[in-house]
């Protein structure tokens, strides 16, 4: 919910190698919509984290429902991007705001005798349908408010497997950004291959 960490990052985002070229060429990222989406609707990518982005493209393709099937050769682009007004869970103000909107998410789904979403899908709850509702609950706030707009979402997630026995280090732990206004990507790359030389496929 601030301005205050450093504006440009670069974020990498996994998807099939045709996508990949088509964003070079200059297509718009994919807004996505679903209700499990970790930080809400928007463009998604992995902060300063190439390697983790082509894995993810792996796990779509080795998952086609996840996927859809569009997955077929992993791939991973690069993105530089403008944080701007960014809703930050790696901040105290984000992580406020955020307890907030979910008391008024609850009591709203209350007031009108609908169902609250749960997060679900394991350990690292990979579905997280009541974070999306929430997150999403807050910009709709803002909105009716007249309130400035976030361009970004910013998030930490502890995700995976100890990296070793009673480690408080995950496998997967990343920086996830959800971009919702798109002209905050400012430019987009192909990743150098020394950038994935820790990449390795999966089995």
């Amino acid at each position: 919910m601030h301005e205050l960490a450093t504006t440009f990052v670069l974020g990498y985002h996994g998807c099939d190698r045709s996508v990949a070229e088509s964003l070079i060429a200059g297509d718009e990222f994919r807004h996505e919509k679903n209700a499990w989406d970790w930080l809400g609707w928007g463009a998604y990518f992995w902060e300063a984290n190439p390697v983790r982005g082509l894995e993810y493209a792996h796990e779509l393709r080795a998952d086609p429902r996840k996927s859809r099937g569009l997955v077929q050769s992993p791939a991973v682009v690069g993105a530089v991007i403008d944080l701007g007004h960014c809703l930050d869970l790696i901040s105290s103000m984000g992580i406020r705001m955020i307890e907030a909107g979910h008391e008024s998410f609850v009591a709203l789904c209350e007031a009108e005798g609908r169902a609250i979403p749960a997060n679900k899908g394991g350990p690292d709850l990979l579905l997280r349908n009541l974070d999306c509702a929430v997150i999403n609950h807050v910009h709709d706030i803002r909105e009716d408010q007249g309130l400035p707009a976030f361009d970004t979402v910013r998030g930490v997630f502890l995700e995976g497997a100890p990296i070793y026995r009673d480690a408080g280090f995950r496998r997967k732990t990343h920086i996830q950004i959800c971009v919702r206004n798109p002209l905050r990507i400012k430019g987009v790359f192909r990743v150098p291959p020394r950038d994935l030389v820790d990449f390795s496929p999966p089995p």
